[in-house]
């Protein structure tokens, strides 16, 4: 209920609000004359109620008092049949008395018109009492007159003590009825009343619809048709049959939004051609761009911020660009945002490294854009840049640098330190010392050597190089393996074992890389092999695996196998790494820590991936599989 009466509250509010000034005023001044008039006339209806009614109370009173004084001695002796007739001839001749009532002292009615006591006890079998006023006097001579509603109108009430020699017999109750002729004067002025009051109204409504219709109508048309004209809403027509000056208004009005809308699309076509080019530049330039507003809301976003962000699924354009940004990168930049947004500063730039959504490091550039004039900011451009590669490759390149320094400045050391014990102590050493001297200066420059080739062998690798690729005999390559490391073999005492299976088809790849490979693991095999073990080499082709989605080219697998001193569950993922060597743990061997990381890059030339299994103390297998050459 009161959701209805605030919504008809509502809608009574915004239809008095669409009137005019003048309107309003003219519908005020017609309410408070029609109220005026009405009060008048119905102020004036009262003042006749009233003396009609004073009429009536005098008129029953007088015929009360008549009828008393004579129904009074009857009563007195006794002679009810007398008062009978008397009353109801009484009764007969006016139509102004409603009902008459006998009463004795004690208030039991013992006669009434229109109803006797006799029919009343017949059909009720009660008695009736008289239920008089509570201010009523029964040792008064003077009637007492009131007057009550009924569904049939008013009615006046007398009652009229019955005194015979100052004794109380009871009370006479006349009922009157009013007089006709007043009241039907008085309703049919009221009726009027009220219908020139409906009339009026009416006639107001009337007035307001028509005005409306005619005139308020087209006006606020037009005034809707402004706004809209004023908003950019070319479009907005208005489409009312009207003649004279409104109707050539209305006509003016759709002709300029016709040459309004034409030059917006022509406009619009050339707005979106240039759009469609800067979103095109956006989206494939390779960094991240995102325009924001000075309110922090996103204008402009490309694939590239979408990605390094993580808003592939967000629609971050028209958001508050702080509330969508890592955790890191909000706490570097908002200060700085605000700041540029009120004009502190132009530019900024930060290099954050972020965790989440995936561990990287960026580099933030924060530049205000201005308006033609340059005199206003309209938004700040955030370019981001994806620098994780160059951040790695320039740790990497470090640690390279720092690692090749590092091995070169040992066997250096040795070279230079033994050399110059030679050449200044040489007279006084004997022979077995400078031949132990220039042992050691040899064995030191063949370590140098080693790390010299394997650094300029890992470059080439890394450098891009293009290798061919063809056919490879894989029993030939291992059987030159096989030859060069047998003397070594021999004197450690370790036994060499050839598995391949025969005839074993050819393998795409490149002969002298996959020669490099087998050398470096065999090479391992037997430097980290103890005497009395093995080392073994296994080549044999796969069966292929059944796949439904497409036919798998068949490969050739070789396994590398030693029982040598195994290699730790946690170095195995650093294995491969650059100057990553075992003997850093176990502190027996030396080499030059870039064996494995050769291995790793040829590998991936041969678009495959070198696998380990290895337990300390029981040994260590190597393997990699290769496409077979078709």
């Amino acid at each position: 209920m009161l959701a209805l009466l605030k919504t008809i509250r509502e809608t009574i509010a915004n239809w008095w609000s669409d009137f005019t000034l003048q309107t309003k005023l003219l519908a005020v001044a017609t309410l408070v004359v029609s109220l005026v008039m009405s009060g008048l006339t119905f102020w004036a209806v009262n003042t006749i109620q009233q003396d009609a009614r004073m009429n009536d109370t005098r008129f029953g009173r007088d015929l009360g008092l008549l009828l008393a004084a004579n129904v009074t001695p009857l009563i007195a002796d006794h002679n009810l049949t007398e008062v009978a007739q008397f009353s109801q001839r009484f009764y007969s001749s006016t139509s102004s008395v409603r009902y008459m009532l006998y009463a004795d002292e004690t208030g039991k009615i013992f006669f009434g018109i229109p109803f006797w006591e006799a029919e009343v006890k017949n059909s009720l079998t009660i008695e009736r009492r008289i239920q008089l006023p509570e201010d009523y006097a029964s040792d008064s001579d003077k009637p007492m007159v009131r007057q009550h509603m009924t569904p049939d109108g008013s009615v006046t009430d007398v009652f009229v003590p019955l005194m015979a020699d100052n004794k109380y017999l009871g009370v006479l109750a006349i009922g009157i009825n009013p007089n006709q002729t007043a009241v039907i004067s008085t309703n049919f002025t009221r009726d009027v009343t009220i219908a020139v009051f409906i009339t009026i109204w009416v006639m107001v409504i009337l007035a307001g619809v028509i005005n409306a219709l005619t005139i308020t109508k087209p006006i606020k048309e037009l005034l809707v048709g402004v706004k809209q004209i004023a908003a950019g809403n070319f479009k907005q027509r208005i489409d009312l049959p009207l003649g004279g000056e409104l109707g050539e208004l209305i006509l003016s009005f759709n002709d300029m939004a016709e040459r309004l809308e034409s030059y917006e699309e022509q406009n619009i076509e050339e707005l979106t051609a240039e759009k469609a080019k800067l979103e095109t530049l956006v989206s494939t330039i390779a960094d991240g761009a995102v325009l924001i507003d000075n309110n922090m809301q996103v204008i402009l976003v490309n694939p590239t911020a979408r990605r390094i962000f993580a808003w592939e699924t967000d629609d971050v354009v028209g958001c508050n660009v702080l509330h969508h940004l890592p955790p890191a990168v909000q706490m570097e930049v908002s200060r700085t945002l605000y700041e540029m947004a009120a004009g502190e500063c132009e530019s900024a730039e930060f290099r954050i490294a972020l965790n989440q959504p995936t561990k990287r490091t960026i580099r933030i550039l924060l530049t205000t854009v201005l308006n033609l004039q340059r005199e206003s900011i309209k938004g700040i451009a955030i370019t981001v840049q994806d620098i994780t590669r160059e951040v790695e490759l320039n740790e990497a390149k470090s640690q390279f640098i720092s690692n090749v320094s590092h091995e070169l400045r040992t066997p250096l050391f040795n070279i230079k330190s033994f050399i110059e014990t030679l050449h200044d102590y040489g007279e006084d050493l004997s022979v077995e010392q400078r031949q132990d001297f220039l042992q050691t200066v040899n064995y030191e420059t063949d370590r140098l050597t080693r790390l010299v080739n394997d650094v300029l062998d890992l470059s080439k690798l890394e450098s891009g190089r293009n290798y061919n690729f063809d056919g490879v005999d894989l029993g030939q390559a291992i059987e030159q393996t096989l030859r060069t490391y047998q003397l070594n073999a021999k004197d450690k005492g370790i036994e060499l074992i050839q598995e391949v299976t025969s005839p074993l088809p050819l393998v795409l790849g490149n002969y002298d890389l996959l020669l490099q490979v087998l050398a470096n693991l065999v090479g391992n095999a037997l430097k980290f092999t103890s005497s009395g073990g093995k080392v073994a080499i296994r080549a044999y082709q796969l069966d292929p695996k059944p796949n439904n989605s497409h036919k798998q080219s068949p490969q050739v697998r070789v396994e590398i196998s030693d029982t040598g001193i195994g290699i730790a569950t946690e170095d195995q993922q650093a294995i491969f790494d650059r100057f990553f060597r075992v003997e850093n743990r176990v502190h027996t061997l030396e080499g030059t820590g870039l064996g494995l990381s050769i291995v790793r890059n040829i590998m991936e030339r041969h678009h495959c991936k070198v696998h380990l299994v290895s337990e300390v103390g029981i040994g260590t297998t190597f393997w990699f599989d290769l496409t077979v050459f078709e």
